[in-house]
């Protein structure tokens, strides 16, 4: 199989994906995760990049969870400062 390379939103996809990953072995399933969590750990995951990154990667980031034991139950997004969070439950 050849090398393809990640396009820059991918990658970015699986930092945001890492992220989730990180937050969620150290918390105990289900949870919530917001963006000023995630932010913490990485912060290029703005919450523009983050919103970004889950409309145009979901498939990447419920296959990276999944690979962990975690599934993704739901993300909202209520706009620009109000809020987003990702609900990751364990299986």
């Amino acid at each position: 199989m050849a090398f393809k390379a990640k396009s820059a939103s991918e990658t970015k996809a699986a930092d945001l994906a890492s992220a989730l990953i990180r937050i969620a072995d150290r918390g105990q399933a289900p949870l919530s995760i917001g963006v000023d969590e995630l932010r913490q750990g990485n912060p290029r995951l703005t919450p523009l990049a983050v919103g970004q990154m889950f409309r145009k990667h979901r498939d990447l980031l419920e296959e990276a969870l999944a690979a962990r034991g975690y599934s993704l139950v739901d993300y909202a997004d209520q706009g620009p400062g109000r809020g987003m969070a990702f609900e990751i439950d364990a299986g």
